[in-house]
């Protein structure tokens, strides 16, 4: 209680209509203590779930709080199936979403949960589902329950749709499981190529991708014998996303077929598909449409799609629907409102009446701002340029229970140098130091990103060495900034000078971006030579030979000890494949330079001058001169005679 009344007391600052926004609930928080709150506590990060309790006293309620706290509070037993089965009116498609989403840091409890409730009778299980269970098993690499559930998938007719697939392959190509990449993708094929639905899918989406909608494909579709499902209508909304107006006809469509209904599965299939720029309305039309009968928007489908909006800049949709989900039993946790509210700081411009709603919808709920929202209102403060109002959020933060850090100075500094005042983002680096707050290498990145976006360059090179004289150190993402900084000013020698102090001098490795970024700027300006030495380093850091710019110079501009010493560099390590070669013959041939590509080929190692396809091209090249020399022959004697 005291606490709160701290927050409220030192929140009188806004006393703009901004202000007014945010403390409108906080009367209706001031009630709450963190005990009051069921699990997944809202002043909790994901990841701060209650510690597992084997002897904890089994309790229920039908709230997916309540749910989700017996099955991640306690070991699976019958007790704890008993407990479920009482109230298995409450384990709706969504409830069950949400559980699986707030445990996908525990997959072995989302084995557990989701194997017995698919076995029920009463419960209607999903694609979308398994593919969320897949996901979470995937990628917490518990591989005897992947494979598992994705055969009781296939055998209880569900499918694999091909988003998931290829995430869930792209991860385990990451780990190197070279065997399970192998087995997914026979499973995948071999299930795409024995799944009878398949030939109807495919018949249906060319019907309604082949023309505008209109009676006609609504009759060439009633011609089609389709069998309706919801595993059939989520396939055809999968592979008509990219027309997202027409996969709302077929939608509304399918829900006027006798005997088919629409449900929870296909109401977020097709929202999935709706949430963008050219069919929102008709998002929004279906949002309504699903309430009214009774559904809601998953948590899982609210996450993609929120994403999706934010992604496309389309945040005014993204704080509405965020404010929906806030009002309904599934609520977003707090790390979606601090990715929400990042998202929204991160335009130029911050809307900051979307961030305030936001956060008053936040605590509506009776949560507490954390740090982290704190941070992300902080944020848009100073981005906007509003510094009294963010330095009044600093206090409310302190009053809080929580004292600035890097973040909070680092944001400042940011908004500070935006607005071109260095002098004040430098005394903020001092007041850092001042206060036992040291700068991070972040910090002093954001003050160098300010400088070099600004052109000033040396005043950017002044506070790396102020730098370096407190933290000592270079990292890749500064060094990044800074050749990219002179780049911009068209200083190319500066920024290769500078590379070469700092890799030098501190030992960082670059990014292959910035290699790849300056070695193209080198050679735009015909500094074959350095950019020869950038590409000697990065194959001394182990990246991939960076090779395609270099050809194309040698070719138009290069002399053939150019080519033989661009090759050495390529050969350390390892030698350059004939592919490397080819590409050098085939660009020479086509600026007409075909007796620099023959000594070229004669300084070449046997097995290249051996190569099928190398000697291919030179005979050909042969070939084809011959045949002008003999039309040049045959023109000058038509010519004589003529004469």
């Amino acid at each position: 209680m005291n606490r709160m009344k701290a927050i409220s007391s030192s929140l009188r600052f806004l006393n703009s209509s901004l202000a007014t926004r945010v403390l409108a609930t906080r009367n209706q928080v001031t009630h709450f203590s963190s005990s009051s709150i069921s699990l997944p506590l809202f002043n909790r990060s994901h990841d701060s779930l209650p510690s597992h309790n084997t002897h904890k006293k089994l309790y229920f309620s039908s709230k997916p709080n309540s749910i989700l706290e017996l099955v991640f509070s306690n070991d699976w037993s019958e007790e704890v199936e008993k407990e479920l089965e009482n109230s298995r009116q409450s384990l709706t498609h969504e409830t069950v979403v949400y559980v699986l989403k707030r445990l996908d840091r525990n997959p072995l409890k989302v084995f557990s949960f989701f194997n017995w409730v698919s076995e029920r009778e009463w419960f209607m299980s999903s694609s979308s589902l398994y593919s969320l269970v897949l996901r979470v098993l995937a990628s917490g690499k518990k591989m005897k329950e992947f494979w598992i559930t994705l055969r009781t998938m296939k055998e209880k007719g569900f499918y694999l749709d091909e988003d998931t697939y290829l995430t869930i392959s792209t991860g385990f190509k990451k780990e190197k499981l070279n065997s399970d990449v192998s087995a997914l993708s026979h499973f995948y094929n071999g299930m795409i190529h024995q799944n009878a639905m398949q030939s109807v899918v495919q018949k249906v989406v060319g019907i309604i991708l082949g023309s505008d909608w209109n009676d006609e494909v609504e009759n060439e579709l009633a011609k089609v014998k389709i069998q309706l499902s919801d595993n059939f209508v989520i396939r055809v909304l999968k592979e008509v996303r990219s027309s997202p107006l027409k996969a709302y006809k077929f939608f509304h469509w399918v829900g006027k077929q006798s005997g088919y209904q629409q449900n929870t599965v296909t109401y977020n299939a097709v929202a999935r598909v709706l949430a963008r720029t050219e069919s929102i309305e008709e998002f929004w039309s279906v949002f309504e449409e699903m309430k009214s009968v009774g559904h809601e928007l998953d948590l899982d489908t609210y996450i993609k799609i929120s994403r999706q909006l934010q992604k496309n800049r389309m945040m005014e949709d993204a704080v509405k629907l965020y404010e929906h989900m806030m009002d309904s039993s599934y609520k977003p946790s707090v790390s979606d409102c601090v990715i929400l509210l990042k998202s929204i700081s991160g335009s130029d411009k911050p809307n900051l009446d979307l961030v305030f709603r936001v956060a008053k919808k936040f605590e509506s709920g009776g949560y507490t701002l954390s740090k982290a929202v704190y941070d992300s209102i902080h944020r848009s403060l100073t981005s906007a340029g509003r510094f009294d109002e963010a330095e009044r959020i600093v206090e409310t933060m302190k009053n809080a229970g929580y004292e600035p850090d890097n973040i909070t100075y680092s944001q400042i500094i940011f908004g500070l140098c935006k607005t071109r005042r260095f002098e004040e983002a430098h005394k903020v680096i001092e007041e850092m130091q001042a206060c036992d707050c040291r700068p991070d290498i972040k910090t002093w990145t954001i003050l160098i990103q300010g400088y070099c976006d600004a052109g000033e360059l040396d005043n950017a090179l002044l506070s790396l060495y102020k730098m370096m004289e407190h933290n000592g150190y270079v990292d890749a993402d500064l060094l990044e900034v800074l050749v990219g900084g002179f780049l911009t000013q068209k200083r190319i020698d500066g920024a290769y000078k500078l590379l070469l102090e700092i890799t030098g001098r501190c030992s960082v490795c670059p990014w292959q971006a910035t290699f790849k970024k300056l070695i193209q700027s080198l050679l735009g300006v015909r500094m074959f030579e350095e950019a020869l030495v950038l590409l000697r380093l990065m194959k001394t850091k182990n990246y991939p030979p960076y090779h395609e710019p270099f050809v194309s110079h040698i070719s138009k501009f290069g002399t053939m000890e150019d080519a033989v010493e661009f090759l050495k560099v390529l050969s350390i390590k390892s030698y350059p494949s004939h592919n490397v070669y080819l590409q050098i013959f085939e660009s020479l041939f086509q600026e007409g330079r075909h007796s620099e590509a023959k000594d070229l080929l004669y300084k070449s190692p046997h097995h290249i001058r051996k190569h099928s396809k190398i000697y291919e091209l030179f005979g050909s090249s042969e070939s084809e001169t011959a045949k002008s020399e003999t039309a040049k022959s045959e023109t000058a004697e038509t010519q004589i005679a003529a004469n």
